[in-house]
């Protein structure tokens, strides 16, 4: 691998890179995020025993192709979006949004997501998203960085003496595992290509 990519994350591979340019850059990049993770949230893929949603994928993609930093600010963003009470979560309605919705039982796995897009971000600095087995092993300390403050916020809210894991972990594992799979392949695919590009 060529030193001039170490540290660097897919969204450094592409248009400017200093000046005026690469901040329209990175705005752009931002308002595109916010937008992909407020897509993702609403597509349910049908599955057993719940349906999929794209979210977390979004959440853990966009923080390995972003970075630790571009990520953060555009997961935060995302949320602020949604404390302004636009219909951007995956359970999220008409009659249920902001910041009434996030201090529900989703507030723990968004704070899940910040996490996640942090840790996705400074992995894929270190190049974990350029190997499938690095990328794997990414997506899944990603989903515990959201599961942890997840089921924690249920047990406050809803005491531990209810089925906590029934409700927000065991249902959703085979799905996540689908989708740790997916972006194993799909990030270091995207790598071959730079490279490919560039050779």
């Amino acid at each position: 691998m060529e030193s001039t990519w170490n540290n660097k994350v897919l969204s450094d591979m592409f248009g400017a890179n200093e000046g005026t340019a690469l901040r329209l850059k990175l705005v752009a990049l931002v308002v595109l995020g916010v937008v992909l993770l407020a897509v993702a949230a609403k597509i349910k893929v049908p599955m057993w025993p719940v349906p999929i949603t794209m979210g977390t994928f979004a959440v853990l993609t966009i923080g390995a192709a972003y970075g630790a930093r571009l990520g953060l600010v555009t997961i935060l963003a995302y949320m602020i979006v949604g404390a302004l009470g636009f219909d951007v979560f995956a359970g999220s309605s008409a009659e249920k949004f902001g910041l009434t919705y996030m201090m529900g039982g989703t507030g723990g796995y968004l704070v899940g997501y910040v996490l996640a897009t942090l840790a996705l971000g400074a992995l894929a600095q270190r190049g974990w998203d350029r190997s499938v087995v690095w990328m794997a092993l990414a997506m899944l300390i990603g989903n515990v960085l959201i599961y942890v403050p997840g089921l924690a916020w249920l047990g406050h809210l809803y005491g531990w003496d209810k089925p906590i894991l029934a409700w927000g972990l065991t249902p959703f594992l085979v799905g996540d595992a689908i989708k740790l799979a997916l972006a194993a392949l799909v990030l270091p695919a995207a790598w071959k290509l730079v490279g490919r590009a560039r050779g």
